[in-house]
C-alpha cells in the first residue's frame, strides 16, 4: 500500500463561530488533532483563510467578512484544539435603525 502524502490527504471543513461586537470579530475554529505550528492563518481587510493539517485529513476553509479588518490588529491563541481569533474593526461598528417586528 502506498504511503499518503499531505497533499492526498482529504479536505474538511473546520467548525468555526463567529461573533463580533462593536469594535472586533471574535473567531473561534474547531482543529481537533492539530498541531499550533502547523496551522496556516491569514487574514485580509475582508476575508480568513485557515489550512491546518493532521495526520488523517486536512482542515481548510476561507470565508469571507462583512466588516473591514485592520489587519495590524489581529491576534489568535490555540489551547487544546481550539483557535481564537480577535480581529479589530477599520471602523467601529455603528448602531443601526431598530425595525420593530409585525
Amino acid at each position: 500500500m502506498a504511503k499518503t502524502t499531505k497533499s492526498e490527504l482529504p479536505e474538511v471543513l473546520p467548525e468555526v463561530c463567529v461573533n463580533h461586537d462593536k469594535e472586533k470579530y471574535h473567531i473561534e475554529i474547531e482543529l481537533p488533532g492539530v498541531k499550533k505550528e502547523d496551522i496556516d492563518l491569514e487574514v485580509g481587510e475582508d476575508s480568513l483563510c485557515i489550512r491546518a493539517p493532521r495526520e488523517d485529513a486536512v482542515y481548510t476553509a476561507c470565508y469571507s467578512l462583512a466588516h473591514s479588518v485592520d489587519t495590524g490588529d489581529v491576534s489568535a491563541r490555540f489551547d487544546n484544539g481550539l483557535l481564537t481569533v480577535k480581529a479589530a474593526f477599520k471602523h467601529p461598528i455603528r448602531v443601526g435603525v431598530k425595525i420593530p417586528i409585525e
